[in-house]
């Protein structure tokens, strides 16, 4: 039997997700400048890698490159989030009203059921971190049962923007144990077939996610400015 070889990750997708999760994990904070030579001596890479990696970044809202004065990480702001939550909201319920048409047998959903049931673990064990990584699969598997690669492109290229706003306020918004009831009633509307409930459902859930999300970030503003 044939072995799946794996494409060796490439230097600039090395530098491009390594200077990511430094966003996403704090060590580059909101507001904060760097410079480019700065960069490239943390990652252990050159100015040419770093640089290309920050233009991808600038592309999807996460760092300012700007003329003699350096890079800077964009801060959350919530004005900018509520907006990015209102394409995000149109869109996946656009694909989930697209699934639900498309008569998926249970088998097709089994992905996103794993994803649903791997939620409800990490809520029993209170492992916030394990619930935002199955989200994130949720809603990615959800996006691509939709069957559109225009609405797949958009949504990824805002995607970093919404984690990065949930990894903020993950430990300080409820447990999110709404949020896996709607997930699974999306589910079950998907899987009858029934796109009006489909869409109705995940849309209020993500304009109540919305809400929680949009409200920390005013609450503590202060902190990332």
């Amino acid at each position: 039997m044939n072995k799946v070889r794996h494409k060796p990750m490439s230097n600039s997708q090395r530098a491009l997700l390594e200077l990511s999760e430094k966003i996403f994990a704090g060590g580059l904070a909101p507001g904060s400048d760097h410079l480019e030579s700065e960069l490239a001596e943390k990652l252990n890479m050159s100015r040419t890698l770093v640089r290309e990696a920050v233009l991808m970044l600038e592309g999807q809202g996460l760092l300012e490159l700007r003329p003699r004065k350096g890079i800077r990480v964009v801060p959350l702001s919530p004005e900018d989030m509520e907006e990015v939550y209102d394409v995000l909201t149109e869109l996946e319920s656009l694909a989930t009203d697209r699934a639900a048409r498309a008569a998926y047998k249970e088998d097709d959903l089994k992905h996103l059921s794993e994803a649903i049931d791997d939620m409800d673990v990490a809520i029993a064990n209170r492992d916030l971190d394990a619930w935002a990584n199955a989200d994130d699969r949720f809603h990615t598997e959800l996006v691509r049962l939709g069957g559109n690669s225009r609405v797949e492109t958009i949504v990824h290229m805002m995607s970093d923007q919404v984690r990065r706003a949930r990894l903020t306020t993950l430990f300080t918004r409820p447990l999110p144990t709404k949020s896996n009831e709607d997930h699974r009633l999306v589910y079950d509307a998907i899987k009858n077939g029934d796109a009006k409930v489909a869409r109705e459902t995940h849309r209020d859930h993500r304009m109540h996610a919305k809400s929680i999300i949009i409200e920390l970030l005013r609450r503590h503003r202060l902190r990332f400015l």
